[in-house]
């Protein structure tokens, strides 16, 4: 497993990569609480990004050409257990399942991004309100704090996660009180 840092310039390649190809990724979940100061551990960047339509080729292969592989089952937990080695048959898995969001790992690295496809607020609605930050050289779009706290109250009402539940109180902390 490699340490934060190389991860976190990993993804901003795949950010950069992304944004070149017209889908400029929002960052959300998790990975987004940390840059605004939360202290939760997390082991995924979650991006919602345009549904790629005649770019998903190219898409599948700069994940691939950077050591990603799509996942191919997801356990309870959310941990991926197989991945498709192959990007055409990624292409092709993606082309014919048309879901609303994928998963892809490192095996080796342990680089984990998972791309919503406008799901489930659409990615322009998202870019409206975002912010660009920079870390380490890396550009990143995050989710404004409304669209984040949105998006987590959605989540808990879909699934329980006590993460969930604490991003929710860290955020509603960082809320105005008036």
């Amino acid at each position: 497993m490699r340490d934060a840092v190389t991860l976190l310039d990993d993804a901003g390649r795949i950010v950069a990569a992304l944004t070149r190809l017209g889908l400029e990724p929002v960052l959300v979940g998790g990975m987004a609480l940390v840059t605004m100061g939360s202290r939760r551990v997390t082991r995924d960047f979650d991006f919602v990004i345009p549904i790629p339509g005649d770019r998903l080729e190219a898409l599948v292969n700069l994940f691939y050409d950077q050591g990603l592989e799509l996942a191919a089952r997801v356990n309870q937990a959310g941990d991926i257990t197989a991945t498709i080695d192959n990007p055409k048959v990624a292409t092709i898995r993606l082309r014919l399942d048309a879901p609303s969001s994928a998963y892809f790992s490192h095996p080796k690295t342990g680089l984990r991004v998972d791309l919503l496809f406008d799901f489930p607020v659409p990615a322009s609605q998202l870019a409206e309100r975002a912010t660009r930050i920079t870390v380490r050289s890396q550009g990143f779009l995050v989710a404004s704090e409304d669209d984040l706290l949105h998006l987590k109250r959605m989540a808990r009402a879909n699934r329980l996660s006590p993460g969930d539940a604490e991003d929710i109180a860290f955020l509603e902390e960082r809320r105005p009180h008036s």
